[in-house]
């Protein structure tokens, strides 16, 4: 392994069961052959960190051991391992936090975020990244342009779910897309919309704040469901909000042959309109994490088009990620942790 001066231990903000966090002193990671050794810089808080820190599990995972949260992330690789350029040393990079196993069929056909054997940060029983230094395999860590902040860089993870959401709504130049959701994953929906050429995208939100902020980051309209808009009838319906009624409504809003992306989670079961869905035969899909997407969330970032920065409304250091967990501020989209801060 090559490596710049690092300590032997590292601190971290661990999550010991529900609802109780400790700060420890962890042996930092040493990188496999084929890993980066990473100094992170900035760690964006994320609705399933929350998650897990106030229920202890999503689904059937289930934090039953010490864990550390925190997935999107950034910062500047500082060692590499025994198979890796050496030179890679000091690059700054977003991190795309899976480790798929690259063996299985999945892997081989290019489905690589289902592959059952993934394991990805703060993922039960995989470590995040509310700590000082974590390793990735070193295609994973993606070099960031000086023109992306570090905030940014952390911030491509969910601009990625975006990009695949976008990329399975099958949008493309002139299409029309209604987007449910104006939180972070719904406006990253929207930049990545706006990237693909979309010229019509609606957005319901029942939040006026929220409803005013998506329209900087480049809707074209954004409505009150509770007001009773009609969206005009879209190609694709990308649900960012996993509300049943959201669901339901933005589904028949897709002309024939249309897209129906469900990003949100919410409910574990809903009822649907068959009849709508058989008579328009309209292609339902879910989206779980992402494939290939960081060099298209780094080009639109690197853009300027969209400032991932102004997403940033509230800021923590290391021993402040409880705060940052309960924070939760009215009008308040995106949190970030800087475990150096």
């Amino acid at each position: 392994m090559t490596r710049d001066s690092v300590p032997a231990t590292m601190r971290a903000s661990v999550l010991i069961e529900q609802g109780r966090l400790e700060s420890q002193k962890r042996e930092v990671p040493v990188p496999l052959p084929d890993e980066v050794l990473i100094r992170v810089a900035s760690v964006g808080v994320c609705g399933s960190d929350v998650h897990y820190y106030r229920h202890g599990r999503i689904g059937d995972f289930v934090v039953d051991a010490p864990l550390i949260l925190g997935h999107e992330a950034s910062g500047r690789i500082v060692a590499v391992g025994d198979r890796v350029d050496p030179a890679r040393i000091g690059d700054r990079v977003a991190i795309e936090p899976q480790r798929p196993c690259r063996r299985c069929r999945l892997c081989k056909t290019g489905r690589l975020n289902l592959c059952p054997s993934m394991r990805f940060y703060a993922t039960p029983p995989v470590d995040g990244a509310f700590c000082e230094y974590v390793t990735i395999s070193a295609d994973f860590a993606h070099a960031v342009p000086d023109s992306v902040s570090d905030d940014a860089a952390a911030l491509l993870e969910p601009l990625s779910v975006g990009v695949w959401a976008v990329r399975k709504a099958r949008l493309g130049s002139g299409s029309s897309v209604l987007v449910a959701g104006a939180g972070p994953i719904g406006i990253m929906t929207v930049v990545a919309a706006r990237a693909a050429g979309a010229t019509d995208i609606v957005v319901s939100d029942p939040v006026a704040s929220r409803r005013a902020a998506v329209m900087e980051f480049g809707a074209t309209k954004a409505i009150d469901p509770a007001a009773g808009d009609t969206p005009m009838t879209v190609d694709a319906f990308i649900d960012c909000s996993g509300a049943p009624v959201a669901v339901r409504s933005g589904l028949r809003a897709v002309a024939p042959g249309g897209w129906v992306v469900l990003v949100g989670t919410g409910a574990e079961e809903m009822e649907l309109p068959l009849s709508v869905i058989q008579a328009r035969e309209l292609n339902v899909t879910g989206v779980f994490r992402y494939v290939d997407t960081w060099p298209a969330a780094t080009a639109i970032a690197a853009s300027g088009e969209a400032s991932l920065d102004a997403l940033v409304t509230a800021r923590y250091g290391l021993d402040q990620v409880r705060e940052a967990l309960e924070s939760g501020q009215p009008g308040g989209m995106k949190s970030i942790v800087e475990p150096w801060r």
